[in-house]
């Protein structure tokens, strides 16, 4: 059996791609006053305002002992706010604050700023997003 190297592993090169990633973003979403993870939240609140704390965790892969605390970082920045949903208690809802839906407008110059220094094209960005989530989906654990 032959030895890897480090380079030889893909999760590898997905691992530090990763926080290459996070490093492009981070002077934009400084700006912004917000972390990498909660401005996923961000994002998939203002694809859709009022998601579940389930949904958030299921669509993000954090489990709530991880969402839970970052919800309440952007719920003390008066970016959010979580309430129980009044047809289930169990279920709490998050929805966006006028804060929350005012900081999309400075949004775009997060992606922007990943995609001044990658040097692709659209349609390579495109492919190479099909090809990462259908890896991702193909490793989803199956209950």
């Amino acid at each position: 059996m032959q030895n890897l190297t480090l380079e030889d592993h893909l999760c590898f090169t997905i691992y530090a791609l990763s926080r290459q990633f996070t490093c492009v973003y981070r002077p934009a979403l400084d700006a912004l006053g917000i972390t990498y993870p909660q401005y996923l939240v961000m994002v998939l609140l203002w694809e859709q305002d009022g998601r579940s704390v389930k949904d958030l965790g299921a669509r993000l892969y954090l489990d709530s002992g991880t969402l839970t605390p970052l919800l309440k970082r952007l719920e003390e920045k008066q970016l959010l706010h979580r309430q129980r949903d009044t047809t289930d208690e169990r279920v709490v809802l998050v929805h966006l604050t006028a804060a929350g839906k005012a900081l999309q407008e400075q949004a775009p110059t997060v992606t922007g700023a990943l995609q001044d220094k990658m040097n692709l094209s659209l349609d390579q960005i495109n492919a190479l997003r099909g090809q990462l989530s259908t890896l991702l989906h193909s490793l989803e654990p199956t209950y």
